[in-house]
């Protein structure tokens, strides 16, 4: 059998998945909280809803790992501008702490992942993957 695209994709995502959770098995975070405050270094205090767009998340799956993250002190939620519609989230001084491991660990992963790569290689790579995300990602 020839590995397909999507059989490697599956499986890279259930590797990659495990392996950050054993990295960070000692930090406290579960599963979606990392991807959480990787989106919140580079867009610290937006909206839920942006958070859901940017993470692939439904929205009521992001309010319970939300919850779950600002009972850790990971986050706060927080009103703009007198909107009590919309609520904001900010990392708190604990969620950045939590984000240096994250860093961390997903740097050490991508170095190990394109090991043996030349620096072309893994732009090749990027360029082309970023282009089947464009693909995919078209919202109808």
């Amino acid at each position: 059998m020839s590995p397909t695209f999507h059989y490697l994709i599956m499986a890279e995502h259930s590797m990659f998945q495990k392996e950050l959770l054993a990295k960070l098995k000692d930090s406290g975070l579960t599963i979606g909280q990392p991807k959480v405050l990787d989106y919140l270094n580079d867009h610290d205090g937006t909206s839920q809803k942006d958070i859901a767009r940017g993470c692939h998340i439904e929205p009521g799956t992001l309010t319970t790992l939300l919850n779950r993250m600002e009972e850790a002190g990971l986050v706060e939620r927080r009103m703009m501008n007198g909107n009590r519609r919309s609520l904001y989230v900010f990392l708190t001084d604990k969620g950045k702490e939590q984000l240096e491991l994250v860093t961390a660990a997903f740097t050490e992963m991508e170095a190990e992942a394109f090991r043996g790569l030349s620096e072309t290689e893994r732009k090749t790579f990027m360029d082309l993957f970023l282009r089947i995300y464009a693909n995919t990602s078209r919202e109808d």
